[in-house]
């Protein structure tokens, strides 16, 4: 049975990108491009055989060495890699995976008629099953396991870079800077604040900084402890700052929370901080 099997992994590795082909032809045909679209995919067109060409070998392998585990090794490498080719083309997951129908129908067919001359038992069949089924589902585990990864890579890099534009110091006159908070400020975006603040501020030479929260919806202990703490470094560098922007609501707040602003300078909007700073500087 083994020599079988293997004439039959032989044949598939030497037909792999005739077979690749076939797979590429059908899913080439499902696909509506406008003729710019076809213009660019004929520049990877190489590329994407030649991934295909290497997944259909794997089978092949698999049916020459009869070796679970090192099959599924090969599976996992080419999954990791396809799924990296793919991300990277900007190809969406659930289209991609459609390709995994079309690998297993052409698969099967060429299986079929490489074997039809010699005369394999029910033993043999089921061996070829229980090869080539399971490596075709964890292609599919590997393939999208990667795919989720970079696409959760590049969304926590989407999410770092917003945050880091949620930080700006916007330099006023010299010495002079204005850090306006809009939005919600969570855990990760106050630890965020703490070190981007600082390291503006000594990049710009600050001596004074206003620090206006007229755009946070929300001040709760959290936020108003890490606000506090960042003045508190920020001092510590030299830099005097002006809170402005405490609406009515989160005054409330903050006096209901038992914080005392006592040691801070705090002024209802801009203007008056930058006149405070003016008469400061004098």
């Amino acid at each position: 049975m083994s020599e079988r099997l293997a004439l039959l992994g032989e044949a598939i590795v030497n037909n792999k990108y005739d077979i690749a082909k076939e797979v590429h032809n059908i899913r080439f045909s499902k696909l509506e491009l406008t003729p710019e679209q076809k213009r660019e995919f004929q520049k990877i067109e190489q590329q994407i055989m030649q991934v295909r060409a290497d997944f259909i070998e794997i089978f092949g392998r698999a049916l020459i060495d009869n070796n679970e585990q090192l099959s599924i090794d090969r599976v996992k490498e080419w999954g990791e890699r396809a799924g990296s080719f793919i991300f990277n083309l900007g190809a969406p997951l659930d289209e991609a995976l459609k390709d995994s129908s079309d690998y297993r129908k052409v698969i099967w067919k060429s299986i079929q008629e490489f074997s039809s001359d010699m005369d394999l038992s029910a033993d043999s069949i089921f061996k070829i099953i229980s090869l080539i089924d399971p490596l075709l589902d964890h292609a599919v585990y590997y393939f999208s396991l990667t795919f989720v990864h970079h696409f959760q890579q590049s969304l926590n890099n989407a999410k770092r870079a917003f945050m880091e534009l949620s930080v700006p110091i916007v330099p006023l006159i010299p010495g002079v800077g204005v850090l306006p908070l809009i939005g919600n400020i969570d855990t990760e975006r106050a630890a965020l604040l703490m070190e981007k603040t600082l390291e503006q501020a000594s990049k710009l030479n600050l001596q004074h900084l206003i620090l206006d929260v007229s755009g946070v919806l929300i001040i709760d202990t959290m936020v108003a402890d890490q606000l506090l703490k960042v003045i508190s470094a920020l001092s510590l560098i030299g830099v005097k700052t002006i809170l402005t922007g405490i609406r009515p609501e989160v005054a409330q707040t903050i006096v209901s929370l038992g914080l005392s602003l006592n040691q801070l300078t705090v002024k209802s909007n801009l203007h008056q901080a930058f006149k405070e700073i003016q008469l400061i500087r004098q």
